[in-house]
């Protein structure tokens, strides 16, 4: 019986095998790898990455492609984590893991903030994403779509866009374009941010109004006398600094409130 795509799961199902191919040599799956895959579908990936692993773990919600999903595959070849990946420990599967899926655009951008949690348990992520999501993501300091998922991201991720999915490649097909990115933890001691907590606040507060100067959107958090002694002009939106601007002044808050 034939499943019908569900919107309330943002369900479009890869069918393009040429679009399929060239997602698995992005994976590039190894015997030794832990592959997680969100929201396997109809099994578009699934299939190809057990044709090269001896094992796979997929998170699914729908229960409908879950019994299919039992029907085709054992479950020590195929390991299905029924529920959300929103709700989803990813340290439970150990360390070094890889993860990889076709996100529902309803729910990727906090899906991603989720995944950034568990930074430390992974070895990197092969996603397709909406291509504007991706755009944001990768973005650079001064472009229209840079924003506050550009920077918490860069953050913890060095992160590339691969290459573009058109609407052909799904069934049913979506209005947008999508696009594969890769994402790869950076190791720890390229992360010096004090409190990386301090740090998403700065960020969430300078674009919170867009439109609006740190001087206005920072105001009662940091004055602009502490960022012009960092060298950055309080008339500026938050768009014009780059991450390492960012983590100075979480930096500079973090040590000011930590004076007795």
């Amino acid at each position: 019986m034939e499943h019908r795509a569900r919107k309330r799961f943002g369900q479009n199902f890869l069918t393009d095998p040429n679009t399929v191919r060239r997602i698995v040599e992005a994976i590039a799956p190894r015997q030794e790898d832990v592959v997680v895959e969100i929201g396997p579908g109809l099994g578009a990936l699934t299939e190809p990455l057990l044709a090269r692993l001896p094992r796979l773990h997929v998170i699914e919600i729908d229960r409908d492609l879950i019994a299919r999903l039992r029907e085709r595959h054992p479950p020590d070849r195929l390991v299905i984590h029924e529920g959300d990946a929103l709700a989803f420990d990813f340290a439970s599967l150990g360390e070094r893991l890889k993860v990889v899926g076709n996100l529902p655009y309803n729910i990727s951008t906090p899906l991603l903030f989720h995944l950034a949690g568990f930074a430390a348990q992974l070895r990197e992520m092969t996603f397709m994403l909406q291509k504007e999501v991706v755009m944001r993501m990768v973005a650079a300091a001064g472009s229209g779509d840079y924003g506050r998922l550009s920077v918490m991201l860069q953050y913890r991720f060095e992160m590339v866009r691969l290459f573009d999915v058109p609407p052909g490649a799904f069934r049913p097909a979506p209005k947008v374009t999508s696009s594969i990115v890769r994402m790869v933890p950076k190791p720890a001691s390229a992360l010096d941010a004090t409190d990386p907590e301090l740090l998403a606040e700065v960020v969430a507060r300078a674009f919170g109004q867009r439109r609006k100067t740190l001087r206005n959107t920072l105001k009662g958090f940091v004055d602009g006398g502490v960022l012009e002694e960092l060298g950055i002009d309080p008339g500026l939106r938050a768009e014009r600094l780059a991450l390492g601007e960012f983590v100075a002044i979480a930096n500079r808050v973090a040590a000011l409130r930590a004076r007795p």
